[in-house]
């Protein structure tokens, strides 16, 4: 039972609602298209749960058999730093999650595509391949990206734009236009969650050589940054909300953002990065909640 609670741990379950909000947004934009299949949603919700946890193993060992993960590091204890699971054991915990990713990803496209749309097929097969691919190399191996600044670019890209339009092709067979909007604020939001990890942790994580964004660009310009990517999601979610039909009901998913507004000025007013641990949380549900509040409407109130 204590071996099974610390996989569950390693797991890290709580990363798992920003992981499913470009699901949920792009889940919400074909509902109102007119396009829903409750089995290629609940396959979707699935495949991504198993991207996140096998990338959730593998940073834990990245970081582990790099030092990253060490005293001088803020958050919880990971489960390779804390003796809990070793190296073999979380390297076979990667390669079946990353199998399980792959099985996954071929029975979401057989439910979206079938025989019908191979060239599709083929393609989201690949993107599928190269999302299992990056969940790994954020931290494993010598040239592992997070390593060299590049995990925001990797996450706006998987968790905003490839899952709200990927997520959404696979309804519609098509890119929306509409869609950018909510994928591009949910692509920020996600970043802005991995740069309060990296501002939280810059001090350990310059002294141990990990190079993030923040490391590179110093502590009060990845403030900056980060109410950059704030602001850009909501100028984009708040463009979103006044092109629909009926921008009062959609206007709801606005309210999130009051939460990130005094998340904001927390982050503002921090002295020591240790206070910036509880954000991640809020920032992350905050996200979670503006995607959740979007198919609520889609499904319920229009």
């Amino acid at each position: 039972m204590n071996h099974l609670k610390t996989w569950v741990q390693a797991a890290r379950l709580r990363t798992l609602p920003l992981s499913i909000s470009g699901i949920l947004a792009g889940t919400a934009i074909a509902i109102g298209l007119g396009y829903a299949d409750n089995l290629l949603f609940a396959l979707m919700l699935a495949t991504t749960v198993a991207y996140q946890v096998t990338s959730n193993f593998a940073n834990d060992y990245g970081d582990g058999i790099k030092g990253t993960d060490n005293e001088q590091r803020i958050g919880p204890q990971r489960a390779l730093q804390s003796g809990a699971l070793t190296p073999a054991s979380l390297k076979r915990g990667i390669r079946i999650t990353a199998v399980i990713s792959g099985i996954l990803t071929l029975v979401t496209l057989w439910r979206a595509f079938g025989l019908a749309s191979l060239g599709y097929f083929a393609l989201f097969f690949l993107l599928g391949m190269l999302a299992i691919w990056a969940s790994i190399r954020y931290t494993v191996g010598v040239n592992a990206y997070g390593y060299r600044g590049l995990g925001d670019v990797f996450v706006f890209l998987f968790f905003g734009l490839l899952s709200v339009q990927g997520s959404l092709f696979l309804y519609t067979n098509t890119l929306i236009l509409q869609g950018w909007l909510p994928a591009i604020a949910i692509g920020a939001l996600s970043a802005g969650v991995l740069n309060l990890n990296n501002l939280r942790d810059s001090e350990s994580d310059r002294s141990s050589g990990k190079n993030t964004l923040v490391v590179q660009i110093g502590y009060a310009n990845g403030v900056r940054y980060h109410l950059l990517l704030c602001a850009l999601a909501f100028a984009c979610m708040l463009v979103f909300v006044l092109l629909q039909q009926s921008p009062v009901i959609y206007g709801i998913c606005l309210l999130p953002f009051v939460a990130v507004a005094v998340h904001l000025r927390t982050v503002l007013r921090a002295k020591d990065p240790a206070s910036l641990d509880p954000e991640l949380k809020k920032l992350a549900l905050s996200t979670f909640f503006m995607a959740l509040l979007l198919y609520l409407v889609s499904n319920y109130f229009l």
